[in-house]
């Protein structure tokens, strides 16, 4: 069943008793959306609807869905394409069920991911965010999960807006939370093309109350090979957007405010670190100055002999450091905690 772009909520009985609304954006996933579907239709709670999103995609989602129509719970939602920001927020408003689980074309849930995210939400009016660990599998050389260290600074389970902004409690993309503060909190803002999901997290948290982690692995989250450089640059401009967005409504004398301002600092000396690096590969080797007054304190011993290295013979920088960018490229595996600056299981926790 194939429905246009600006169609009311579908109606049928399968979508009226539905607990869940199930959102998946398709953009360049045909060969693996498939995979993603078959997951849910194996969930054990049994009360969902889904809503595939095909935003101009040109590899065939449609016909990569049209098998899984006769499943009267899932619906194509054809559109033009305007990023994943928008097809999220046409895909949520095409369903109706009270609470929203996202699902991206390329990742698979496991069977007990809707049971146990919906429960923990309809148990508890304060929570705003469920979120969960995965395991991170594909174009990876071992496979790991997205959370390896305690949630929050509070009891683990539990974060707060703090803990959100720090990224000391990370949300994995594949998460779930309430239609009512999704509209709230005005949904994905289509300004943000990276970091969008980050946003909405932060905006979620700003109505109050707190994010859920479920410490289980309840989802697979696929890596695949790309570009990493330019993505990187974005990101943390889309991070840095975030705190903006999140200190213009924030108390100046809130904790929270202070938070935004450090991690805005952070993201901005990253920034600054990343971009000094690609002028350095691009044969700028004049940037070095640049790369080591934005280096983190952290970095390691072996930053530090790089570093001695350079100076003393400035051509071997630029083949080093587009060796160390193919290497932490996404899709390239755990990246090298020598090279990379921490952020607190911040790893895959956004979507790119």
């Amino acid at each position: 069943m194939h429905k246009p772009a600006n169609d009311s909520p579908l109606q049928s009985p399968a979508h009226a008793h539905a607990r869940v609304a199930v959102i998946v954006p398709a953009f360049g996933v045909a060969h693996l959306v498939g995979e993603a579907l078959a997951s849910l239709q194996a969930q054990t709670m049994r009360e969902w609807e889904c809503v595939v999103v095909d935003d101009g995609a040109p590899d065939g989602v449609a016909a990569a869905v049209a098998p899984f129509l006769v499943d009267p719970r899932i619906t194509l939602l054809e559109t033009d394409n305007g990023g994943v920001s928008v097809a999220r927020n046409r895909a949520i408003a095409a369903s109706s069920a009270p609470l929203i689980a996202l699902l991206d074309g390329d990742d698979r849930l496991r069977p007990d991911y809707l049971a146990r995210t919906c429960a923990a939400l309809e148990a508890d009016s304060q929570v705003r965010i469920v979120t969960v660990n995965a395991r991170i599998y594909g174009a990876v050389p071992t496979e790991r999960t997205c959370v390896t260290g305690r949630q929050g600074r509070g009891n683990g389970v539990h974060g707060s807006l703090a803990d959100v902004l720090d990224r000391s409690f990370g949300v994995y993309i594949g998460s779930t939370f309430r239609r009512a503060d999704f509209e709230a909190a005005g949904g994905f803002d289509p300004a943000m093309t990276h970091a969008e999901d980050f946003d909405l997290w932060v905006r979620l948290m700003l109505l109050g109350g707190s994010a859920l982690y479920i410490d289980e692995i309840l989802a697979d989250y696929r890596v695949r090979g790309c570009s990493a450089s330019a993505s990187g640059v974005k990101m943390l401009k889309g991070n840095i957007r975030t705190y903006e967005k999140a200190l213009s409504v924030l108390p100046k004398e809130a904790p929270e405010a202070d938070v935004a301002r450090a991690m805005i600092a952070e993201n901005r000396r990253e920034l600054r670190f990343a971009l000094a690096a690609d002028r350095i590969i691009d044969g700028d080797t004049s940037a070095l100055a640049d790369l080591r007054a934005n280096a983190a304190p952290e970095l390691g011993r072996t930053w530090q002999w790089a570093f001695l290295l350079w100076r003393l013979v400035p051509r071997l920088a630029p083949p080093m450091l587009a060796l160390r960018q193919r290497r932490n490229a996404r899709g390239a595996g755990a990246p090298d905690i020598e090279t990379v600056p921490p952020h607190p299981v911040h790893s895959v926790m956004e979507s790119a």
